[in-house]
């Protein structure tokens, strides 16, 4: 019966250990542009009654030791990590003055074009390079709106400083429109994925094409912060640590009880 307990007791504690990093990683990027927190989703697991759907094991005399018996302990749950999810909820916007940087206040991302094809980002802190593209901090091109091939889609600008967004997107220079750039969105974000300097992209099971995003507002000079609560994080923080040590606890405890089992010695006459 311990040995079945003892199991239960891991399962949470490796839950527990989960979320902290979950929680860890979401304090640690409290301060990155555009960062989008994230959560785990857990569920109970029936061991025994999972494994056998077809036999329905009813005891036979409830709360009984009889009837942990003849169930096996199928009864027992364990938790389960069933995955994480993104909360893509909007962060506050902090002004920086500089033209160049741009933040979506509404649901979207804008398109950039890497070696890997067409990624997705909210992290607005752009710049040009050598040939006067407009690209994100890790060089890839933001892309315009538009239907031609990505390539042709990359904003050329013949000096970044005076450059003017408006509040749709519409890129100006000197009085000519260069363009708008391309906000996308998707009806289901699970259709994302992180992978890695503010950049998402498709998951492979995933075929949904992204739509133009044009009920957005864009606002030049601004950046988006990340949407870490930083007090909830670290009120979730102390009540985890606090679960984890009540599960290593109960751990110790079963490992106690099997180790006084094994160490009975039957009395003899």
């Amino acid at each position: 019966m311990s040995t079945k307990g003892i199991f239960t007791a891991l399962s949470g504690a490796m839950a527990q250990d989960q979320k902290l990093e979950t929680i860890a990683n979401n304090l640690a990027n409290v301060n990155t542009t555009a960062f989008k927190k994230d959560q785990l989703v857990f569920r109970e697991y029936l061991t025994a009654n999972e494994k056998e759907p077809q036999i329905l094991k009813v005891p036979k005399v409830p709360a009984s030791i009889e009837s942990f018996y003849d169930m096996n302990g199928g009864d027992k749950s364990y938790v389960d990590v069933a995955g994480s999810y993104t909360d893509f909820s909007q962060g506050h916007l902090k002004p920086t003055g500089n033209a160049l940087d741009v933040a979506i206040e509404g649901s979207g991302f804008f398109e950039v074009l890497t070696p890997q094809g067409i990624q997705y980002t909210r992290n607005g802190s752009f710049k040009v390079d050598g040939q006067g593209f407009l690209v994100n901090q890790n060089g890839y091109p933001v892309l315009r709106a538009g239907t031609e091939a990505p390539q042709a889609r990359r904003l050329q600008v013949q000096n970044g400083n005076r450059l003017t967004i408006s509040y749709s997107g519409d890129v100006y220079e000197r009085g000519e429109n260069l363009g708008r750039l391309s906000v996308v969105d998707f009806n289901n974000k699970d259709a994302l994925k992180k992978v890695g300097r503010g950049l998402y992209s498709l998951k492979p099971n995933y075929n949904e094409a992204p739509r133009p995003q044009n009920d957005v507002k864009i606002h030049q000079g601004f950046l988006e912060g990340s949407n870490v609560n930083i007090v909830k994080e670290m009120t979730d923080m102390i009540s985890t640590t606090r679960t984890f040590q009540s599960t290593q606890e109960a751990i110790k405890a079963f490992d106690s009880m099997n180790e006084k089992l094994v160490n009975v010695v039957p009395k003899t006459n």
